[in-house]
This record gives C-alpha cells, structure tokens and sequence, in this order.
C-alpha cells in the first residue's frame, strides 16, 4: 500500500480540538494493498479477532480504512489509515466508512497494526510510529512483513513508544488485548505464507470463523463415531438405526 504522509516532523499538540467537520471526506482512494498476500493478511487480523469477540459489540475493528484526524490531515489528503487497527469501548454495531475522529469523541485507535512492504518501511517505522505514539496515543504498535517471518516488531506506550520485548517463541505481547502477537505457518486462502496471528494468554492460536467451522465439524464426527462404535459392541448396527 503507497503511503502519502508528507514528510514532515509530527509533534505533540497542546489539546484535540475537533475541526469544523468537513463535508467532502474521502473514503476510497482507489488503490489497493501491495499484494494479495497483504490483503489476506489483513483480514485474518481483522475476522480472527472478531471471532475472538464473538457476540460482543462493544469494539470496532477495521483495516485499511481512512483516520481523519484534523482539518489540515483533511485538507492535505497527506493519510491513509492502518492495515489494521482496533477501538475498544465503542459502538461497533455503527456503520462507518472509515474512522473519523471529531464524530467518535475524540477517540482513537487503541491498537495499530502495519503490514510492511519494503516500499512502506521507512515510513511505517518512521513517520507512521511518530504520529501513533505523539498525536494518536495508541497504546500498541506492531509492524510485520508477510514475506518476512522474522520481521515483527512492536511497541507499548507508557508516556511514549517503548520497544516490546519477544518471548523465546519470537512472540510480542499486546498488553491493550490481552492477546499474544506471533505467526503461525500455514494456507489461508490460497496462498501459503508465515502469516501474523493473535495467540490467547495460553498460546492457544485465535480461530478464524472457518477453522471454528472446521473444529466443530471434526468434533461433531468423532462424536459419530464413538456413538457408532459403542452401538456394535452391544450388537447394534449403528447404519440400521
């Protein structure tokens, strides 16, 4: 995905002050992320976490959308939103185009995730993490490269970016989710990669919608089977039943 941030120092402001609300914001630059592996990793993020939250409502989730943030952002055209970010304590039942922050109270991403390209990098690390931690205060950042499994990076926001350390397994911790961060070897849609996954407290790897679909059904047959092997022994054929 091209990022058109302009290449400016971001700085601390002294309050939020919501702007006059434009009328003519942008939703759809047209263009798309950098490549399919990109975009599926996008939604694994996006559909295991709101697997993970299942009925729940009270969070917004959202990739690859537009945050307005100030009149001059507006004016300028000079951001395009995260690959992945989440807001907590909202209502996620809203319908949104994108994430526009004088119509949320003033709110923020919570957690910011960033699919790297080497195209994106330097701004992704750069500019991107300045006005995350400066403007946006989101409290979780992490940066990873599909098509680098070694490349996971992130950081945790006390007064400002603090780099976070990974276990023995190369995970990161996000603090603001409670979840672990690390990636899982595997086929998704197609495409074969070392993908970015969300892992619970215990390490057991958050379900994509499918995969619970998937577990249920292997659990249903095994239910099956056992049911049928206990009806031969007591010499019941369990097709005639």
């Amino acid at each position: 995905m091209v990022n058109t941030l302009p290449q400016q120092t971001v700085t601390q402001p002294d309050g939020w002050n919501p702007p006059m609300p434009p009328t003519d914001l942008i939703f759809d630059d047209g263009e798309s992320l950098e490549t399919n592996q990109h975009r599926v990793a996008m939604n694994v993020l996006i559909r295991s976490y709101q697997q993970y939250r299942d009925a729940q409502t009270d969070f917004y989730v959202g990739g690859n959308m537009f945050i307005y943030y100030s009149s001059t952002q507006v004016k300028n055209r000079d951001f395009r939103g995260p690959d992945f970010f989440v807001v907590l304590d909202v209502d996620g039942e809203r319908d949104r185009q994108g994430w526009v922050v004088w119509e949320e109270e003033g709110r923020y991403p919570d957690v910011i995730i960033e699919l790297m390209s080497p195209s994106t990098a330097s701004v992704d690390l750069g500019l991107k993490k300045q006005l995350y931690d400066r403007i946006f205060k989101t409290q979780d950042y992490f940066v990873y490269n599909p098509f680098n499994r070694e490349s996971l990076l992130g950081w945790h926001r006390n007064n400002a970016y603090r780099e976070i350390e990974p276990d023995s397994r190369g995970w990161l911790w996000c603090e603001t989710l409670g979840l672990w961060l690390g990636t899982w070897a595997g086929t998704i849609d197609r495409e074969t990669a070392h993908w970015l996954r969300f892992y619970d407290a215990n390490g057991a790897l958050v379900l994509l919608p499918e995969e619970v679909a998937q577990q249920r059904a292997e659990a249903e047959s095994q239910r099956a089977e056992r049911l049928a092997n206990r009806l031969r022994e007591l010499g019941e054929d369990p097709d005639r039943i």
